[in-house]
């Protein structure tokens, strides 16, 4: 038996060309260069107006409001203006062509940013031979200060490495023209036009990596606090699912006990009454069973269920000894006749009580605070409301602020309640919630 080894040779050919790091970046450098000041050059992109919800332009009437927005095509405009001065000075030249030449690349960076350098680089050796005596070589003072304002305005509109090409197109020009043009050494103004555009450009880089910086820290700033308030809201969504579980387990509960014993409390109960109770347990251990495992879908690992029973509103008044223990004033009224609600409602109102005194201990330390219930017709009142900090600078920021309102909210949506919180006219905060309570007959229908 013999065994045949074939070897699989590349044909040399440009798939087996290997570049030198060198040659990739060159040619990552020249794609670069196209991407930037070649491609679309011409392309049309209007120059957006000054935003009017500034600090300082919110605060001007309307009508300058709206001029405000122009300002930055105002001051192109001006700029343009400012070179066509320059460029009709006394130089021996026609003015009537210079300044056109000068000012219309400063225009067009309204309008077509790129295509503006390209212009003004056409633009700097026709006036540098119309309208030079050869003493300002190889930019004029009107296309000197025309070039200048179009790096300026093009990179802010670009991207940062496109000033970079800018500024290397424009030293290569210089070289060039520095070559072919007149021999005087001193008669050259590349040095002048490189170090000041050198510096120009590189504030503007600055600024545009700075911004783009803050942009992307807001940015994340804001999906870092959805995210946090979606978090919280999943875990009020679990810690309401676990306390229901635990209301409901009870009753469901009980309803098995007692259709277990209902039997033995009749004498001689038909059959169709003893199967009937049987089928009402077993529907009441399936359901229970049923329940149990959802919520360990929902539970931590580590979650115990509690031994107690959930709070209600009987217990409020050891809460409220508890937040006085821990430097908060806060009184309770109560109005109406008191009786005893739901055990799902009971819970709710007594966590809506609990996370308004927590927020005012936190937001408002020393302040006096108010619990006012209401038991009306049809369902019940909660008020929470706390007087302003005496001091606020015992204030400490919490990153956590705003997410026990989340929580209310859930608590109060989940009973098809309806809730409001907010800032009072005196510096202090108020919690007002109604959660409806079926009547008897209501629930009898």
């Amino acid at each position: 038996m013999t065994e045949t080894t074939h070897t699989q040779t590349t044909p040399p050919g440009d798939g087996a060309k290997q570049h030198s790091p060198e040659y990739r970046v060159a040619v990552d450098s020249l794609r670069g260069l196209r991407q930037d000041l070649i491609h679309d050059a011409f392309s049309y992109r209007p120059l957006p107006g000054r935003r009017t919800d500034g600090r300082i332009v919110r605060r001007l009437p309307g009508r300058l409001r709206e001029y405000a927005a122009w300002l930055p095509h105002a001051l192109i405009s001006v700029a343009a203006l400012i070179t066509v001065a320059f460029a009709t000075a006394p130089s021996g030249g026609p003015e009537l062509l210079l300044g056109p030449l000068c000012a219309i690349p400063v225009l067009l960076t309204m309008v077509r940013p790129v295509g503006a350098f390209w212009a003004s680089m056409v633009s700097t050796p026709v006036v540098a031979v119309l309208g030079s005596d050869w003493g300002e070589w190889p930019w004029a003072a009107g296309s000197f200060a025309c070039h200048l304002t179009v790096l300026t305005i093009v990179a802010m509109r670009t991207r940062p490495r496109a000033a970079g090409w800018m500024w290397a197109l424009t030293a290569l020009y210089a070289l060039v023209a520095d070559g072919i043009g007149p021999t005087d050494t001193y008669g050259t103004n590349s040095a002048p036009m490189l170090i000041i555009s050198a510096m120009i450009l590189l504030c503007v880089t600055v600024w545009q990596v700075r911004r783009h910086a803050e942009q992307e820290v807001t940015a994340q700033q804001t999906v870092t606090a959805h995210e946090r308030s979606r978090r919280t809201l999943l875990e009020e969504r679990t810690t309401i699912a676990r306390e229901l579980h635990d209301v409901v387990a009870h009753h469901m509960s009980v309803v098995a006990i007692q259709a277990e014993a209902a039997p033995y409390r009749v004498e001689n109960p038909p059959p169709e009454l003893e199967k009937a109770f049987v089928t009402i347990r077993e529907n009441a251990v399936a359901a229970l069973t049923e329940l149990r495992r959802v919520l360990g879908v929902v539970r931590a690992e580590d979650y115990e269920a509690p031994d107690a029973p959930q709070p209600t509103l009987a217990e409020l008044d050891g809460l409220l000894a508890n937040v006085r223990d821990a430097g908060l004033s806060v009184d309770k009224a109560v109005t109406g006749a008191v009786r005893e609600l739901p055990q799902g409602v009971e819970l709710s109102a007594y966590r809506i009580v609990q996370e308004a005194l927590s927020n005012s201990l936190r937001h408002a330390p020393g302040a006096t605070a108010r619990v006012e219930i209401s038991y009306v017709l049809g369902g019940l009142g909660l008020r929470i409301v706390n007087g302003p900090p005496p001091n606020p600078s015992l204030i400490k920021p919490s990153p956590g602020a705003g997410h026990g309102i989340t929580g209310m909210r859930e608590r109060v949506s989940m009973l098809n309640g309806g809730m409001t919180a907010g800032r009072t006219d005196d510096g202090g905060y108020e919690v007002a919630v109604y959660l409806p309570v079926a009547l008897p007959d209501e629930g009898d229908a």
